[in-house]
Protein backbone atom coordinates (compact mmCIF):
# COMPACT_ATOMS: atom_id res chain seq x y z
CA UNK A 1 0.00 0.00 0.00
CA UNK A 2 2.02 2.86 -1.12
CA UNK A 3 2.14 6.78 -2.71
CA UNK A 4 0.24 5.95 -5.90
CA UNK A 5 -1.61 9.22 -4.48
CA UNK A 6 -1.70 11.35 -7.71
CA UNK A 7 -3.65 9.18 -9.72
CA UNK A 8 -7.48 9.63 -10.32
CA UNK A 9 -8.35 6.29 -11.47
CA UNK A 10 -12.27 4.35 -12.01
CA UNK A 11 -13.34 8.42 -12.79
CA UNK A 12 -13.14 8.79 -8.46
CA UNK A 13 -12.41 12.20 -7.07
CA UNK A 14 -9.51 13.11 -5.12
CA UNK A 15 -9.44 14.76 -1.63
CA UNK A 16 -6.71 17.25 -0.37
CA UNK A 17 -4.84 16.54 2.96
CA UNK A 18 -2.26 18.43 4.10
CA UNK A 19 0.61 16.89 6.54
CA UNK A 20 2.37 19.04 8.81
CA UNK A 21 6.01 17.80 10.05
CA UNK A 22 7.60 20.73 12.50
CA UNK A 23 7.99 23.55 10.25
CA UNK A 24 7.39 21.58 6.77
CA UNK A 25 4.42 21.42 4.95
CA UNK A 26 3.89 18.64 2.01
CA UNK A 27 0.67 18.61 0.23
CA UNK A 28 -0.62 15.43 -1.21
CA UNK A 29 -3.68 13.89 -3.29
CA UNK A 30 -5.69 11.00 -1.65
CA UNK A 31 -7.96 8.82 -3.45
CA UNK A 32 -11.48 8.31 -2.31
CA UNK A 33 -13.36 5.41 -3.85
CA UNK A 34 -16.25 3.03 -2.94
CA UNK A 35 -15.68 -0.83 -3.28
CA UNK A 36 -16.36 -4.08 -1.98
CA UNK A 37 -15.10 -4.99 1.21
CA UNK A 38 -11.21 -6.12 0.79
CA UNK A 39 -11.68 -8.99 -1.91
CA UNK A 40 -9.61 -11.96 -1.68
CA UNK A 41 -6.43 -11.46 -4.16
CA UNK A 42 -5.36 -14.12 -6.33
CA UNK A 43 -2.69 -16.20 -4.29
CA UNK A 44 -0.23 -15.55 -7.27
CA UNK A 45 0.66 -11.57 -6.03
CA UNK A 46 3.89 -11.01 -6.91
CA UNK A 47 4.19 -7.79 -9.00
CA UNK A 48 7.37 -6.27 -10.61
CA UNK A 49 9.03 -3.26 -9.99
CA UNK A 50 6.37 -0.34 -11.26
CA UNK A 51 3.72 -2.64 -12.21
CA UNK A 52 1.62 -1.45 -9.48
CA UNK A 53 2.79 2.37 -9.17
CA UNK A 54 4.91 4.19 -11.63
CA UNK A 55 5.98 7.55 -8.90
CA UNK A 56 6.92 7.81 -5.72
CA UNK A 57 5.07 10.25 -3.60
CA UNK A 58 6.27 11.02 0.47
CA UNK A 59 3.35 10.79 2.65
CA UNK A 60 4.63 11.62 5.91
CA UNK A 61 7.67 10.61 8.67
CA UNK A 62 6.95 7.24 10.07
CA UNK A 63 5.22 7.74 13.42
CA UNK A 64 7.99 5.95 15.14
CA UNK A 65 10.40 8.92 13.83
CA UNK A 66 8.98 11.52 14.89
CA UNK A 67 9.84 13.37 17.95
CA UNK A 68 8.20 15.18 20.61
CA UNK A 69 8.16 18.75 18.91
CA UNK A 70 7.05 17.01 15.29
CA UNK A 71 3.43 17.39 13.73
CA UNK A 72 1.10 15.56 11.89
CA UNK A 73 -1.93 17.77 11.65
CA UNK A 74 -1.07 18.97 15.01
CA UNK A 75 -0.56 14.69 16.58
CA UNK A 76 3.49 14.77 18.07
CA UNK A 77 5.27 11.93 17.24
CA UNK A 78 6.19 8.09 19.20
CA UNK A 79 4.52 5.20 18.96
CA UNK A 80 3.32 5.54 22.80
CA UNK A 81 3.54 9.49 22.32
CA UNK A 82 5.62 12.90 23.32
CA UNK A 83 8.80 11.21 20.94
CA UNK A 84 8.83 7.77 22.78
CA UNK A 85 8.48 4.48 20.90
CA UNK A 86 8.85 2.41 24.39
CA UNK A 87 6.20 2.45 27.16
CA UNK A 88 5.52 5.00 29.91
CA UNK A 89 7.18 3.36 33.19
CA UNK A 90 4.17 2.20 34.92
CA UNK A 91 2.33 0.68 31.92
CA UNK A 92 6.37 -1.02 31.72
CA UNK A 93 5.70 -2.05 35.11
CA UNK A 94 2.43 -3.57 34.23
CA UNK A 95 3.11 -5.18 31.30
CA UNK A 96 5.67 -6.91 33.57
CA UNK A 97 3.38 -8.06 35.86
CA UNK A 98 0.95 -9.33 32.96
CA UNK A 99 3.76 -11.23 31.64
CA UNK A 100 4.68 -12.84 34.93
CA UNK A 101 1.20 -14.52 34.85
CA UNK A 102 1.35 -15.89 31.51
CA UNK A 103 2.20 -19.83 31.81
CA UNK A 104 0.72 -22.88 30.14
CA UNK A 105 -2.78 -23.72 30.92
CA UNK A 106 -4.96 -26.86 30.29
CA UNK A 107 -8.00 -26.80 28.29
CA UNK A 108 -10.34 -25.44 31.19
CA UNK A 109 -7.71 -22.38 32.09
CA UNK A 110 -5.98 -24.03 35.00
CA UNK A 111 -2.35 -23.97 35.45
CA UNK A 112 -0.58 -27.62 34.04
CA UNK A 113 3.20 -28.12 33.05
CA UNK A 114 1.87 -29.84 30.11
CA UNK A 115 -0.55 -26.81 29.03
CA UNK A 116 -0.49 -24.66 26.47
CA UNK A 117 0.08 -21.10 25.58
CA UNK A 118 -2.15 -19.98 22.92
CA UNK A 119 -1.01 -16.96 20.65
CA UNK A 120 -3.61 -15.75 17.85
CA UNK A 121 -4.06 -13.52 15.48
CA UNK A 122 -7.32 -10.86 14.82
CA UNK A 123 -7.76 -8.77 12.02
CA UNK A 124 -8.23 -8.99 8.38
CA UNK A 125 -7.34 -10.56 4.78
CA UNK A 126 -3.69 -8.45 5.20
CA UNK A 127 -3.20 -9.57 8.89
CA UNK A 128 -4.04 -13.51 7.96
CA UNK A 129 -1.48 -13.51 4.89
CA UNK A 130 1.23 -12.33 6.80
CA UNK A 131 0.89 -14.23 10.06
CA UNK A 132 0.06 -17.52 8.53
CA UNK A 133 3.69 -16.89 7.28
CA UNK A 134 4.91 -15.38 10.79
CA UNK A 135 3.30 -19.00 12.10
CA UNK A 136 5.29 -20.92 9.12
CA UNK A 137 8.61 -19.17 10.58
CA UNK A 138 8.12 -19.14 14.56
CA UNK A 139 6.71 -23.22 14.20
CA UNK A 140 9.88 -24.12 12.23
CA UNK A 141 12.51 -22.33 14.89
CA UNK A 142 13.76 -24.14 17.85
CA UNK A 143 13.84 -21.04 20.22
CA UNK A 144 10.26 -21.12 19.97
CA UNK A 145 8.75 -22.68 23.73
CA UNK A 146 7.47 -25.88 22.94
CA UNK A 147 4.37 -25.33 24.96
CA UNK A 148 3.49 -22.38 22.63
CA UNK A 149 0.70 -22.68 20.21
CA UNK A 150 0.22 -20.52 17.12
CA UNK A 151 -3.39 -20.56 16.13
CA UNK A 152 -4.00 -17.56 12.68
CA UNK A 153 -7.53 -16.18 13.36
CA UNK A 154 -7.25 -13.16 10.88
CA UNK A 155 -9.64 -13.53 7.84
CA UNK A 156 -10.27 -12.22 4.43
CA UNK A 157 -12.96 -9.85 4.24
CA UNK A 158 -13.05 -9.11 7.86
CA UNK A 159 -12.96 -5.92 8.79
CA UNK A 160 -12.44 -3.96 12.10
CA UNK A 161 -15.96 -2.60 11.86
CA UNK A 162 -17.15 -6.29 11.10
CA UNK A 163 -14.96 -7.48 14.00
CA UNK A 164 -16.13 -5.00 16.49
CA UNK A 165 -20.53 -5.34 15.13
CA UNK A 166 -20.78 -8.98 14.35
CA UNK A 167 -20.44 -12.59 15.33
CA UNK A 168 -19.31 -14.51 11.90
CA UNK A 169 -15.79 -13.55 12.28
CA UNK A 170 -15.86 -15.11 16.27
CA UNK A 171 -17.19 -18.07 15.29
CA UNK A 172 -14.60 -18.47 12.82
CA UNK A 173 -12.04 -17.72 15.63
CA UNK A 174 -13.86 -20.47 17.91
CA UNK A 175 -13.71 -23.40 14.91
CA UNK A 176 -9.95 -22.11 14.16
CA UNK A 177 -8.92 -22.88 17.72
CA UNK A 178 -10.80 -26.53 18.11
CA UNK A 179 -9.27 -27.17 14.96
CA UNK A 180 -5.78 -26.90 16.29
CA UNK A 181 -6.91 -28.37 19.11
CA UNK A 182 -6.86 -25.69 22.02
CA UNK A 183 -8.85 -24.15 23.64
CA UNK A 184 -10.54 -20.36 24.32
CA UNK A 185 -9.26 -20.71 28.02
CA UNK A 186 -5.96 -21.44 26.67
CA UNK A 187 -5.51 -18.11 24.38
CA UNK A 188 -3.36 -15.76 26.19
CA UNK A 189 -1.44 -13.48 23.65
CA UNK A 190 -2.78 -11.84 20.80
CA UNK A 191 -1.87 -10.01 17.85
CA UNK A 192 -4.06 -7.23 16.67
CA UNK A 193 -3.59 -5.43 13.15
CA UNK A 194 -7.09 -4.19 11.86
CA UNK A 195 -8.01 -1.82 9.45
CA UNK A 196 -11.49 -0.54 7.31
CA UNK A 197 -12.13 -0.90 3.42
CA UNK A 198 -13.31 2.73 1.79
CA UNK A 199 -12.08 5.56 4.05
CA UNK A 200 -12.74 8.48 3.02
CA UNK A 201 -13.25 11.19 6.13
CA UNK A 202 -10.32 13.37 6.57
CA UNK A 203 -8.17 12.69 9.73
CA UNK A 204 -8.63 12.24 12.25
CA UNK A 205 -12.51 11.24 11.36
CA UNK A 206 -10.85 7.75 10.41
CA UNK A 207 -8.82 6.77 13.02
CA UNK A 208 -10.93 7.96 15.47
CA UNK A 209 -14.02 5.38 14.56
CA UNK A 210 -11.02 2.27 14.18
CA UNK A 211 -10.13 3.91 17.42
CA UNK A 212 -13.62 2.97 19.25
CA UNK A 213 -13.98 -0.23 16.92
CA UNK A 214 -10.20 -1.61 18.19
CA UNK A 215 -12.10 -0.70 22.03
CA UNK A 216 -15.27 -3.02 21.12
CA UNK A 217 -12.95 -5.45 20.04
CA UNK A 218 -10.81 -5.69 23.18
CA UNK A 219 -14.34 -6.26 25.29
CA UNK A 220 -15.63 -8.77 22.90
CA UNK A 221 -11.79 -10.53 22.92
CA UNK A 222 -11.95 -10.43 27.03
CA UNK A 223 -15.21 -12.23 26.81
CA UNK A 224 -14.15 -14.94 24.27
CA UNK A 225 -10.87 -15.71 26.33
CA UNK A 226 -10.88 -14.96 29.80
CA UNK A 227 -7.26 -15.76 30.38
CA UNK A 228 -5.67 -12.93 27.40
CA UNK A 229 -3.19 -11.26 29.27
CA UNK A 230 -1.59 -9.09 26.48
CA UNK A 231 -2.38 -7.70 22.78
CA UNK A 232 0.24 -6.60 20.87
CA UNK A 233 -1.28 -4.22 18.22
CA UNK A 234 0.11 -3.14 14.65
CA UNK A 235 -1.41 -0.60 12.31
CA UNK A 236 -0.71 -0.97 8.45
CA UNK A 237 1.77 -1.15 6.05
CA UNK A 238 1.92 1.60 3.43
CA UNK A 239 -0.76 2.34 1.18
CA UNK A 240 0.92 4.64 -1.45
CA UNK A 241 1.04 2.12 -4.44
CA UNK A 242 -2.92 0.98 -4.07
CA UNK A 243 -4.80 1.08 -7.19
CA UNK A 244 -8.82 0.54 -5.60
CA UNK A 245 -9.73 2.22 -2.64
CA UNK A 246 -9.56 -0.17 0.09
CA UNK A 247 -7.31 1.48 2.26
CA UNK A 248 -4.78 4.10 0.42
CA UNK A 249 -2.91 6.62 1.90
CA UNK A 250 -3.02 8.42 3.77
CA UNK A 251 -5.39 6.14 5.82
CA UNK A 252 -3.13 3.44 6.39
CA UNK A 253 -0.71 5.91 7.99
CA UNK A 254 -3.45 7.34 9.82
CA UNK A 255 -4.35 4.11 11.56
CA UNK A 256 -1.28 4.40 13.53
CA UNK A 257 -2.87 7.29 15.32
CA UNK A 258 -5.77 4.75 16.17
CA UNK A 259 -3.34 2.43 18.15
CA UNK A 260 -1.92 4.72 19.68
CA UNK A 261 -4.84 6.75 21.12
CA UNK A 262 -6.12 3.41 22.45
CA UNK A 263 -3.08 2.91 24.05
CA UNK A 264 -3.19 5.90 25.67
CA UNK A 265 -6.54 5.78 26.84
CA UNK A 266 -5.33 2.15 28.79
CA UNK A 267 -2.38 4.21 29.93
CA UNK A 268 -4.63 6.82 31.31
CA UNK A 269 -6.55 4.80 33.87
CA UNK A 270 -9.81 4.45 31.23
CA UNK A 271 -11.97 1.74 32.87
CA UNK A 272 -13.08 0.70 29.60
CA UNK A 273 -9.73 -0.62 28.85
CA UNK A 274 -9.47 -1.95 32.48
CA UNK A 275 -6.99 -4.97 32.46
CA UNK A 276 -6.34 -5.45 35.93
CA UNK A 277 -8.91 -7.21 38.20
CA UNK A 278 -7.93 -5.82 41.27
CA UNK A 279 -9.32 -2.25 39.74
CA UNK A 280 -12.93 -3.38 37.97
CA UNK A 281 -14.27 -5.94 35.93
CA UNK A 282 -11.35 -6.48 32.98
CA UNK A 283 -12.64 -5.74 29.56
CA UNK A 284 -9.61 -5.64 27.65
CA UNK A 285 -5.76 -6.86 27.84
CA UNK A 286 -3.07 -4.83 28.56
CA UNK A 287 -2.07 -3.20 25.52
CA UNK A 288 1.25 -2.75 23.84
CA UNK A 289 2.51 -1.80 20.67
CA UNK A 290 3.75 -4.34 18.38
CA UNK A 291 5.88 -4.37 15.82
CA UNK A 292 5.44 -0.95 13.47
CA UNK A 293 5.09 -1.91 10.36
CA UNK A 294 5.05 1.52 8.28
CA UNK A 295 7.16 3.47 6.28
CA UNK A 296 7.41 6.08 3.52
CA UNK A 297 7.38 3.84 0.37
CA UNK A 298 10.96 3.59 -1.02
CA UNK A 299 11.88 6.22 1.49
CA UNK A 300 14.07 4.01 4.27
CA UNK A 301 12.67 4.76 7.83
CA UNK A 302 15.29 5.29 10.83
CA UNK A 303 15.91 1.04 10.95
CA UNK A 304 15.93 0.81 6.90
CA UNK A 305 12.72 -0.58 6.20
CA UNK A 306 10.97 0.40 3.12
CA UNK A 307 7.71 -0.67 1.38
CA UNK A 308 8.77 -0.75 -2.61
CA UNK A 309 6.16 -1.82 -5.36
CA UNK A 310 7.21 -5.44 -5.58
CA UNK A 311 5.95 -6.10 -2.01
CA UNK A 312 2.05 -5.84 -3.25
CA UNK A 313 -0.16 -7.67 -4.85
CA UNK A 314 -0.40 -6.68 -8.46
CA UNK A 315 -4.42 -7.25 -8.20
CA UNK A 316 -4.56 -4.18 -6.19
CA UNK A 317 -1.30 -2.42 -4.89
CA UNK A 318 -2.72 -3.30 -1.00
CA UNK A 319 -2.62 -6.73 -0.21
CA UNK A 320 0.72 -8.15 0.63
CA UNK A 321 2.73 -10.41 -2.12
CA UNK A 322 4.45 -12.94 -0.91
CA UNK A 323 7.73 -10.88 -0.57
CA UNK A 324 5.72 -8.75 1.49
CA UNK A 325 3.98 -11.25 3.42
CA UNK A 326 7.60 -12.16 4.45
CA UNK A 327 8.89 -8.93 5.13
CA UNK A 328 6.15 -8.53 7.66
CA UNK A 329 6.38 -11.85 9.38
CA UNK A 330 10.13 -11.46 10.04
CA UNK A 331 9.36 -8.48 11.67
CA UNK A 332 6.75 -10.28 14.07
CA UNK A 333 9.29 -12.96 14.29
CA UNK A 334 11.99 -10.56 15.49
CA UNK A 335 9.93 -8.48 17.61
CA UNK A 336 8.59 -11.83 19.80
CA UNK A 337 12.35 -13.16 19.78
CA UNK A 338 14.02 -9.94 20.50
CA UNK A 339 11.37 -7.60 22.81
CA UNK A 340 11.96 -8.25 26.55
CA UNK A 341 7.83 -7.07 26.78
CA UNK A 342 7.67 -10.35 24.96
CA UNK A 343 10.46 -12.63 24.88
CA UNK A 344 9.76 -14.89 27.87
CA UNK A 345 6.57 -16.35 26.53
CA UNK A 346 7.92 -16.71 23.35
CA UNK A 347 10.92 -18.05 23.51
CA UNK A 348 12.26 -21.52 25.02
CA UNK A 349 14.98 -20.18 27.03
CA UNK A 350 14.18 -16.38 27.51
Amino acid sequence: MDNEIARDYDGLRMTRHRIVLGLAAVSLMVPVACAPLLPEPPETTVAPTGTVAENQVSVAVPLMDMTANDRYEGADGGLYGKGLNTPPPGHRDAALRELAKIRPLDAQGRYSPDGKIVLISIGMSNASQEFSVFKRLADSSSEKASSLRIVDCAQGSQTARIWATEDQPWQVLRQRLQAAGVTLAQVQIVWVKQANSQPTRPFPAEAKELQAQLRVIMRRLTEECPNVKIAYLSSRTYGGYATTGLNPEPHAYESAYAVRWLIQDQTSGDPALNYNPDAGPVLSPLLLWGPYLWADGLNPRSDGVTWGPGDFSIADGTHPSDSGRQKVAEMLLDFFETNDLARPWFLQSP
